[in-house]
């Protein structure tokens, strides 16, 4: 084994040629990498995965089905040998070595031109690992890395100048391990936090002293209506440079008034980057082991906010119609309407011992479940004392396993 190190490089394959032998299982790994670099990639296998057969169908990559033969290699820029022949890797590996093309081995590292590092890819940063003949090791230390750009605990900050920005970031239904990894990353990078006390609160505990966490409940409207003054914060912030982060439960665009801040936003010339959360609406059911859809029980599931009454003019819901159909309804904001709702139903066809389960604080330590029907949720959500937030699910999904939760 040579005692040298390996010379870390990228290389720019774009609109270059490489050619790959072989169509199992680590050619299927690579070639994603080698499509996402714009290669002009030559397949040669008599057969491929079902995975690599896709990506060849798709355009992605030409497939020659047939054995490598001498000349292969004429014209490419980078070479990756992944069969089962020893033989055949040997021939083909000494064809590039004379060619003077660098050439992958996944039989024979040893016997490479070159190496594939274990990479990964964090918001334009690729990080690569190379650790000789110890490829476990490279892809622990790869995933450590790109987990820490990525969830901020390791710090690389920018030091180019970015302009004002905003990103609407839903966090999730409040356990913090369910906001997305970009979304967390963004919070880390964030100069200024705009949190829903209905966002991960335990993730603002974990921000640099620097940041400023300023709580939407709390902004002095003074003349201005509440989303209003939460839209000129977050301008205001984003144009004296700071990189601001508006934190919202679950996802932005789902009763969530993402599409307001977006609009105020891109009036003010600021962009905006929305990253979409996991919704309350199906992550809380799924956390109180409810599946909004099953084979055989439901095969839709219709989400409907719950905070206008059936009866106020104001309301949009066309409660009669969500009363005929037979899959799955999950209300949001509608502790305060739930009896008004489910006698609404009722009275248009929905059958009165209907299940029902309303989820309290799904996701977080304090989660509750309480189960009834149509007929008794209003009294048994007062009597049981349920408080917001929670979700309400109506349908026979509820009774799949409403077993364990009497």
């Amino acid at each position: 084994m040579s005692e040298h190190f390996a010379y870390p490089v990228g290389l720019r394959l774009s609109g270059r040629r490489v050619v790959v032998l072989g169509a199992g299982q680590v050619a299927q790994r690579r070639l994603p990498a080698l499509i996402a670099a714009g290669a002009d990639i030559l397949l040669i296998s008599p057969s491929a995965t079902a995975s690599v057969e896709a990506m060849a169908e798709a355009g992605e990559v030409r497939w020659e089905r047939r054995r490598y033969q001498e000349g292969d290699f004429e014209g490419a820029w980078y070479v990756l040998i992944t069969t089962d022949d020893p033989e055949a890797n040997a021939t083909a590996s000494a064809e590039a070595e004379a060619r003077r093309i660098w050439c992958v081995r996944s039989d024979d590292a040893e016997a490479a031109s070159a190496w594939t590092p274990a990479t990964g890819r964090s918001e334009g940063v690729t990080v690569a690992v190379l650790t000789g003949q110890d490829p476990r090791r490279s892809a622990a230390v790869r995933d450590a890395v790109v987990e820490g750009l990525r969830d901020g605990t390791l710090a690389a900050p920018r030091h180019r100048s970015r302009g004002p920005r905003v990103a609407l970031v839903g966090g999730g239904p409040g356990d913090p391990d369910l906001i997305t990894v970009r979304g967390r990353r963004l919070l880390a990078e964030a100069d200024v936090v705009v949190a829903d006390r209905l966002g991960p609160r335990d993730l603002l505990d974990e921000l640099p002293p620097h940041v400023e966490v300023i709580d939407a409940a709390k902004i002095p409207y003074g003349r201005f209506m509440a989303q209003e003054a939460i839209n000129n914060a977050l301008i205001e912030h984003a144009k004296a440079g700071k990189s601001v982060v508006r934190l919202k439960g679950g996802d932005p665009f789902v009763f969530g008034r993402g599409m307001e801040e977006a609009e105020a936003l891109a009036e003010a010339g600021i962009p905006c980057t929305v990253v979409p959360g996991i919704s309350s609406s199906i992550s809380v059911p799924g956390a109180a082991g409810i599946p909004v859809t099953h084979r055989g029980v439901a095969h839709e599931f219709t989400v409907v906010s719950g905070h206008v009454a059936p009866d106020d003019p104001s309301s949009l819901v066309d409660w009669a119609a969500l009363a005929r159909l037979r899959g799955t309804l999950v209300l949001l904001m509608a502790v305060e309407k739930i009896g008004a709702i489910a006698a609404t139903l009722v009275a248009h066809g929905r059958a009165a011992d209907t299940p029902v389960a309303v989820v309290q604080e799904g996701t977080t330590p304090a989660q509750r479940r309480v189960d009834a029907t149509l007929a008794t949720v209003g009294e048994k959500v007062a009597a049981e004392g349920v408080r917001p937030p929670a979700v309400v699910v109506i349908g026979d999904v509820v009774a799949l396993s409403a077993r364990d939760h009497r």
